[in-house]
């Protein structure tokens, strides 16, 4: 079974370009990018022609290709020369409603970098379908090191790089759920009244639009969490897809995380969703060796009760009820992969690294359910 979110090499793009775009590649380009795979291209003519004049230095001549991670959301590099810039997009096919949300990202990321350095800047919004066949956004680039199956050669020789990171995970984590988002603007971000509840029965009902077959667990797992809402927390912002390789690390610095990617479901809720989010996805030395080889992340990590731990110290907010947002976490992925899956399963899209995710929806499934039984 390939590696949950391993990414493949796709073939390079051999669409002919415009006069206004180029096939020189930049140097910096060729560590984090592919060309753009074929069945995610778009009209590259139509966006430089929409860009022209709106973002810095949109004059020069655009090269364009695709960050090659990720399983949700399609990433790619705009690349005018000396200036970079970011595009992101919905996947292809059908979406949740309330997913892969191009404005409400665009609308955190254009207020959030004020007051939280780790959010990039957002420079512009286009909901013309006419551009792409989508809604879309530009931000701006940073640069870094983003940590997926393996502990990257720049990290490699630093004494306890894991813990560095981690440390930096859940330093950033509680700094972000400590802004005050009514003093930029966010307070109509979301209704924080019910937000728990409304996770899990939005979830489910995605599940319900998803699968592929039935699933006992799935419809156990639900019953649970209905059955076991934690008390009403204090609302603060929250990411709501909050993991390792959502964050970017300084090339010389573990400890320093100069950004977090995918806003598209930031809302106003209960901040323990996140750690809950960032549980289900982090890697721990007790995990059956099935979650082992499909983790997306390293061997090496501090361990999930550690992470909890620094959490609670660091916000100074209760734990206790962690196991549930643990479960709810669990829960999500799961539909997360579903989602991902049936996209697949329908030939929406063409990406042969979504094939195996069908068998992994039942494993984790059993997982969740596991946990309810603690």
């Amino acid at each position: 079974m390939p590696l949950l979110y391993g990414f493949g090499v796709a073939k390079p793009n051999l669409q002919e370009l415009s006069p206004t775009c180029t096939n020189t590649i930049h140097p910096t380009m060729l560590n984090d990018t592919i060309p753009v795979r074929p069945d995610e291209q778009f009209n590259e003519t139509a966006v430089y022609n929409h860009l022209l004049g709106k973002i810095p230095h949109s004059d020069k001549p655009l090269t364009i290709r695709q960050f090659g991670g990720g399983a949700a959301n399609l990433t790619y590099l705009l690349d005018y020369g000396d200036t970079q810039y970011v595009l992101r997009r919905p996947p292809l096919g059908a979406v949740a409603k309330s997913a892969h949300d191009m404005g409400r990202e665009y609308k955190v990321l254009s207020r959030l970098h004020e007051t939280f350095p780790a959010a990039p800047r957002a420079l512009l919004y286009c909901d013309d379908p006419d551009v792409i066949g989508a809604p879309f956004f530009i931000m701006e680039r940073r640069q870094g090191i983003v940590v997926r199956q393996t502990i990257p050669p720049a990290f490699a020789n630093t004494a306890n790089a894991p813990h560095q990171m981690s440390r930096a995970l859940v330093d950033t984590l509680a700094a972000f759920h400590a802004v005050d988002y009514g003093a930029i603007g966010l307070s109509d971000l979301g209704k924080p009244d019910g937000f728990i509840q409304r996770q899990v029965e939005g979830w489910y009902r995605r599940w319900n639009r998803a699968k592929a077959e039935e699933s006992g667990a799935m419809d156990a797992v639900y019953e649970w969490l209905m059955a076991n809402l934690p008390p009403i927390a204090a609302p603060t912002l929250i990411h709501n897809d909050y993991k390792l390789d959502n964050a970017m690390f300084a090339a010389d610095d573990p400890s320093r995380i100069i950004a977090i990617f995918d806003w598209d479901m930031c809302t106003l809720g209960d901040p323990l969703n996140d750690l809950g989010a960032l549980l289900a996805y982090w890697r721990d030395p007790s995990d059956p060796d099935w979650l082992q080889a499909v983790s997306t992340m390293p061997a090496g990590f501090p361990s999930r009760a550690k992470m909890i731990e620094w959490y609670g110290d660091k916000s100074g907010r209760s734990t206790a009820d962690i196991n549930f947002y643990h479960i709810l976490g669990l829960f999500r992925v799961t539909v997360i992969i579903a989602q991902i899956y049936i996209r697949y399963h329908r030939g929406q899209t063409q990406d042969k690294r979504f094939a195996a995710f069908g068998a992994m929806v039942p494993l984790m499934a059993t997982m969740a359910q596991q946990l309810t039984r603690n």
